[in-house]
């Protein structure tokens, strides 16, 4: 119904928010090597790097037995399943993610969108215990890069294609845009729940996002904007 195409909310702490493009340029280049691999090679990597609740919870073996159980609550969010999934979750980063970078610093900010991937990926595990099919994507992650830029600037502006009779680009508060994402994503939970879709990892990095920007924020930067 609507696709944000950017915000008019300015910088004000780093010069450049390198962090933000780097995840974007290391989860891109990680998505072209899958994207090259032979069909099951492409398949076995989600296997092996996606985050399986029933590996995680060590009910059956780590497939690559070198890595960690715990490692693949990190490395699926730089898996994607097809170019929409990767450019869609891209282009959330790139409109919302310097903004935060530029609330919390880098350093913070790279904490901040690898522990959201963490709470994205076991609110997930946590409903679906016995699950055996891995999860991939940065969607948890942004989901949480979300989460904090409508606690920090509700009232920025954020211009989104909207598909009333023609799509045309509008103007409107994030405070309205981002809530009525988290509305579908609540909505479809319940009216889809057997989607292919990780809609508690969304709901928990939104929500994870949210708590740590309290903690991760700059002491100048005020909660909603300062309204």
């Amino acid at each position: 119904m609507f696709l944000p195409l950017h915000d008019r909310n300015p910088i004000r702490h780093v010069k450049f928010p390198y962090v933000t493009y780097a995840l974007m340029a290391v989860t891109t280049l990680v998505f072209l090597v899958q994207w090259l691999l032979p069909p099951q090679a492409f398949d076995e990597a989600t296997i092996y790097f996606g985050m399986i609740p029933i590996v995680v919870r060590d009910v059956y073996p780590q497939p690559l037995p070198w890595l960690p159980d715990w490692a693949t609550l990190i490395t699926y969010a730089f898996l994607h399943a097809d170019w929409m999934h990767l450019l869609t979750n891209m282009l959330f980063l790139w409109i919302f993610g310097d903004n935060i970078e530029d609330a919390m610093g880098h350093l913070r900010f790279l904490f901040f969108y690898l522990a959201c991937a963490v709470i994205a990926a076991l609110a997930h595990l946590t409903f679906n215990l016995d699950a055996n099919g891995p999860l991939i994507g940065a969607s948890g992650a942004v989901a949480g890069v979300m989460g904090a830029y409508v606690l920090l600037y509700p009232h920025a502006r954020v211009f989104v294609l909207a598909r009333i009779i023609i799509p045309i680009p509008l103007p409107v508060p994030a405070f309205w845009m981002l809530g009525f994402w988290i509305l579908t994503q609540l909505f479809y939970l319940f009216a889809a729940p057997d989607a292919p879709v990780a809609w508690w990892a969304h709901l928990g990095g939104f929500a994870g996002g949210v708590a740590l920007a309290l903690a991760l924020k700059r002491r100048e930067v005020v909660l909603l904007g300062g309204r």
